[in-house]
């Protein structure tokens, strides 16, 4: 089935900031898909093209609309709507630049996502059952429920408390102890920092008045047992530390303290002590590979240490990882690299070498889904997309509850299994 038209536009993201939405044509069918954006990036990151000026406040993307509407249409059209390769690398000669900056990491990623869905209806599958091997496995989930960092703009460093119910049996559970843990977090923050401590960041978890991880981390605990779970056996707790933001002349600036390498790995070491806490991403700034592999050689046998600055998604610095022992697992966002195709390549490698891989949305999200079939499809085990709250997060969680309806009995679901491959 061939392509008969490749289009796009300028819409809004879950900030209100403008993204691309890409439009294929098959068979008079027409698909879209719209493209993520980050509030904190890695500087490696595929290059984000924005129009500048004073239109949306230089944020507008009409520069690389035009450019998948006249350049990326013209290599596209008539190309097989079900060969992602061939469609990626089409687009990736087309720019011929090493970070995607002379046409858009958006605007080819927002292409290769709706290339993705094309291809699926072409072949008239699901999109999880096109794009990958396994197409049965259902992700365990990792909800953020207090943002802090560029999320929420409040005294916490750590940019992501989350919780991990990896002690759930399938992963409609795991949305249900997920919002039962929300709801209960949003009564305890109400009653010990009143009504404001509930407003919500950019993922939708809470922005509380919190000065330290600590009394993030004690709140959430206190949250899981007052709903009625376990910590550290129904529930696990996660963080995102995107330590880039509080990195600053070789000092970390976290919990009241100007830190060094060493005790930041100290600092870290204590919490895996104190707290059920599974899995730590970005432990140390995106150059900083010493450092990590210092930390998981301490911990990495029982929590999941996660590159995501560190790796953006690409194989060249995900290799120089894997050499080093760096971390355990890899956090795989499309629109760091700009392709699926490519993305693909980056699970493929670090399940070749025992890496677990978390499917991760961007803080600048839309209702588009497509992230949700690629780890089912690509059998990934792990995801993470938000608190469950915000429809931009919920339309991820909704699409999973309805493929594992689809899956019925053959749905896989791992739980705690997926950490450490």
């Amino acid at each position: 089935m061939k392509i008969e038209r490749v289009w796009a536009r300028e819409v809004l993201d879950s900030r209100g900031n403008p993204t691309v939405e890409a439009e294929i044509t098959v068979k008079k069918h027409k698909i879209t898909a719209i493209a993520p954006s980050g509030a904190s990036t890695g500087t490696f990151e595929a290059h984000e093209l924005r129009d500048g000026g004073k239109r949306y406040s230089g944020k507008g993307v009409l520069k690389a609309v035009e450019n998948i509407r006249t350049e990326i249409a013209k290599k596209l059209v008539g190309m097989d709507a079900a060969d992602q390769y061939a469609i990626d690398n089409a687009m990736i000669e087309l720019d011929g630049t090493e970070n995607k900056s002379r046409l858009g990491g958006n605007a080819i990623t927002a292409v290769s996502f709706a290339a993705a869905r094309a291809g699926a209806f072409a072949e008239g599958v699901p999109l999880y059952k096109h794009i990958g091997d396994d197409g049965v496995t259902l992700p365990l989930p990792m909800f953020n429920i207090i943002n802090g960092g560029k999320h929420a703009g409040g005294d916490l460093a750590i940019q992501e408390f989350m919780i991990i119910p990896a002690g759930a049996s399938s992963f409609s559970e795991c949305l249900m102890m997920s919002a039962e843990v929300y709801a209960s977090l949003k009564s305890l923050l109400k009653k010990r920092y009143g009504p404001s401590s509930v407003n919500i960041g950019d993922e939708g978890g809470f922005a509380p008045p919190l000065k330290n991880s600590a009394d993030a981390m004690n709140v959430i605990v206190d949250a899981i047992s007052n709903a009625g779970y376990v910590p550290g056996k129904d529930i696990y707790l996660g963080l995102d530390a995107a330590s880039n933001e509080f990195f600053d002349k070789g000092k970390y600036l976290i919990d009241g303290k100007k830190m060094s390498p060493e005790e930041l790995i100290d600092h870290y070491v204590s919490f895996t002590n104190s707290y059920p806490l599974i899995s730590i991403e970005d432990p140390f700034n995106e150059e900083d590979f010493d450092s990590t592999a210092a930390l998981t050689s301490k911990i990495g046998s029982r929590v999941q240490i996660v590159g995501d600055d560190l790796y953006v998604t690409n194989t060249k610095r995900l290799a120089q990882g894997i050499d080093m022992n760096a971390t355990n697992a890899l956090l795989l966002k499309v629109n760091q690299i700009g392709t699926v195709t490519e993305a693909g390549n980056a699970a493929k490698m670090s399940f070749d070498n025992g890496y677990a891989v978390v499917v991760s949305h961007r803080s600048g999200e839309s209702e588009d889904v497509t992230i949700a079939d690629l780890a089912v499809g690509w059998g990934t085990g792990q995801i993470k997309t938000g608190a469950p709250a915000r429809g931009e997060r919920t339309a991820k969680y909704n699409r999973l509850l309805r493929i594992e309806e689809e899956l019925g009995k053959r749905a896989v679901f791992l739980g705690k299994k997926t950490f450490f491959p």
